[in-house]
């Protein structure tokens, strides 16, 4: 057995304080596991510019897309814990795609630091306007009156989009038909088109169609109404304990000294809540959040913990 001596203890506690003293003092790279464009990009773009001001160090994006979000993640899980190397990731990426995927080469849990959840969004339930529901309550009683025969589309098996509606009719109790698409944008243009009936999407898609009256919002998955949208109902008013959000969060990989993790937690913070920075992501739908690390941990852990049933259930795979 190796015993470490009391100094050597101190010694260890002092460098890692004198190092998130000094931190940083060279570029910081965050690399984010999906092409230009999509949210977690979106989000990490607008606030990198404000936090290469406040740290004096460039923030560098670095986008490593492919093999849904696998390789850029890993890249991080195994780089140095020093803080200079982070990762930008979902919900679905972090809390579902594990319970999808057993063969990941890494452990989403074990191998990296929560340092902020950043933002989050929820999703709406949109119909199309011919279907004769109104509201959550009645989409609830028209598909109970039609078991089997309704359907809702998803970006994907194994999506968000996908195990929302598939908790959804677990807790409303009614049975309809998953029509899944290989992304949100055919999704969306069959429901403008009436090909299918509903489905659970992010706000950009359907924003537009939902303001010009081409697709209907009945509800929003949050636990309470949406800021950016106060006019719509939550399902939970209906649905009691129904939520469902996206969320945008940031890691160190594991190991990474507390220090450090508590510096880049409070720039962060201060990046996200600057007025510059929430005007931007509410263009996107997105409200900033910046939690504690402590408090992104609980969530992470909770939402883990909740979906591996629901995946269970709904035989989901990566296509």
């Amino acid at each position: 057995m190796k015993c470490i001596s009391p100094l050597s203890t101190l010694f260890v506690l002092c460098a890692a304080v004198a190092h998130g003293q000094t931190f940083p003092n060279k570029p910081i790279r965050i690399v984010i596991p999906y092409p230009p464009g999509g949210g977690t990009d979106i989000v990490m773009r607008a606030v990198g510019p404000r936090l290469t001001e406040r740290l004096g160090q460039p923030v560098v994006i670095d986008n490593r897309g492919g093999a849904t979000g696998t390789i850029g993640s890993e890249a991080v899980a195994r780089a140095a814990p020093d803080g200079y190397t982070l990762l930008a990731h979902t919900n679905a990426g972090i809390t579902i795609l594990p319970h999808l995927n057993k063969a990941l080469p890494y452990d989403p849990i074990r191998d990296f630091a929560p340092v902020t959840l950043a933002a989050s969004s929820p999703y709406l339930l949109v119909v199309h306007p011919k279907l004769p529901a109104a509201s959550v309550a009645q989409f609830i009683a028209l598909a109970k009156a039609r078991p089997g025969e309704m359907n809702y589309a998803s970006s994907g098996n194994g999506a968000s989009t996908h195990l929302a509606g598939l908790l959804f009719c677990q807790m409303a109790g009614v049975k309809m038909v998953h029509i899944p698409y290989k992304g949100s944008g055919p999704a969306t243009n069959d429901l403008l088109a009436g090909q299918v009936q509903s489905r659970f999407s992010s706000i950009p898609p359907v924003l537009q169609h939902v303001r010009s009256g081409r697709l209907r919002a009945i509800g929003v998955t949050s636990a309470k109404r949406f800021s950016l949208l106060p006019d719509i109902p939550t399902v939970a008013d209906t649905l009691p304990g129904f939520e469902v959000d996206s969320w945008y969060g940031v890691f160190a990989p594991a190991g990474t000294p507390a220090a450090i993790v508590n510096k880049l937690n409070a720039e962060f913070a201060a990046a996200l809540k600057s007025p510059e920075v929430k005007a931007l992501l509410a263009t996107d739908g997105s409200e900033v959040v910046a939690s504690s690390p402590q408090r992104f941990g609980e969530i992470i852990r909770a939402e883990y913990a909740r979906w591996a049933p629901v995946v269970k259930e709904s035989g989901a795979k990566i296509d």
